[in-house]
């Protein structure tokens, strides 16, 4: 089918591009400025906040996935506070409008929403159904988010799933995982603040197959937890990271460090420290099977191999970093 991604030049984008365009799907990217999309994208371009002809695009479209946002790591100024919202409810109400307007628009609307809408949580995992909503500036935008998305109107009978979704962890430079990985070559790979904190994650490759996932499956609709059932504490995060890094100790860092380092990287604090426990429990219901569910195996696939390795048996690679890390974490 013709699938429209809005955001395609993101990391997101670029590897939900890839894996539809594998999977012998047509791939129109919307794009706030030009180059960054997968190979054989055919890229489109919009503002993510008024109507223009990228609006035609929409018609006979099978599928709209609007992963468009601002990113976060930044400092929560004011404008920065501004740009984060509007990145994210401006584009999804102006492609709630564009919808409203089509003849014959997409079947499946999927849209972008993030797993920190949940508490900060050390005592149980959230699911989609019982969980607690937490407090805070990273809360206000997710709830808004969403409410823009199940609030556009659009005619006839839409199926809509909101991707509440935890930190994705893929090869690109620049990354969640690129961050973590550096730091852990480096020696200053050990646990952050108390390490009790939870982080919940999801390898890029099951993201991408959730997204057919939903394609193929017609009657899921609604808010979806995305993220791998074997979320850990951060201090075993980190060990992982090490023992695929091949470093055995790393050092820690307090909260105080973090808030000067944060501070100093014009970013915030709470993108590390914050317990995101989340159980991707409709996921696990209604029949969806991870190729990644458990920490180890994602962070020694993903992991840079050295170069003689590959040369010499690239596809052992995976396994015999399975091996180190079972060694080092356990």
């Amino acid at each position: 089918m013709k699938i429209v991604i809005a955001g395609a030049n993101g990391f997101l984008g670029r590897a939900a591009g890839r894996h539809l365009l594998e999977a012998g799907h047509e791939v129109v990217g919307l794009v706030r400025h030009a180059g960054g999309v997968a190979p054989g994208v055919r890229e489109v371009a919009w503002d993510g906040a008024t109507a223009g002809a990228w609006a035609s695009e929409l018609e006979d479209a099978g599928a709209l996935i609007n992963l468009a946002g601002r990113s976060v790591n930044c400092r929560y100024s004011a404008r920065h506070r501004a740009e984060i919202l509007a990145s994210r409810v401006d584009s999804t109400r102006i492609l709630g409008d564009a919808i409203a307007l089509c003849r014959r628009g997409p079947e499946l609307w999927i849209n972008a929403s993030t797993a920190t809408v949940y508490r900060h949580a050390e005592d149980r995992p959230q699911g989609e159904y019982g969980g607690d909503i937490g407090e805070g500036f990273s809360v206000q935008v997710a709830l808004a988010w969403e409410k823009a998305f199940f609030g556009a109107r659009v005619p006839g009978k839409v199926r809509k799933v909101a991707l509440r979704t935890s930190l994705v962890l893929g090869r690109e430079k620049g990354t969640v995982f690129d961050y973590f990985w550096k730091i852990a070559r480096y020696g200053l790979g050990g646990k952050m603040g108390g390490g009790r904190q939870m982080v919940s994650w999801i390898h890029a490759e099951d993201f991408c197959r959730l997204l057919e996932w939903v394609l193929r499956r017609e009657d899921v609709e609604g808010i979806l937890n995305v993220a791998a059932p074997g979320a850990v504490p951060n201090r075993e995060f980190m060990a992982t990271m090490r023992a695929a890094a091949g470093r055995r100790v790393g050092l820690p860092a307090a909260r105080w460090m973090l808030e000067i380092g944060a501070w100093a990287l014009r970013s915030e604090s709470e993108l590390l420290l914050k317990s995101r426990w989340v159980a991707p429990v409709r996921l696990e219901n209604e029949g969806f099977r991870f190729r990644w569910p458990a920490l180890p195996a994602a962070i020694a696939d993903l992991a840079p191999a050295p170069k003689a390795a590959v040369a010499a048996s690239p596809e052992k690679r995976p396994a015999d970093r399975m091996k180190t890390l079972s060694r080092h974490v356990s």
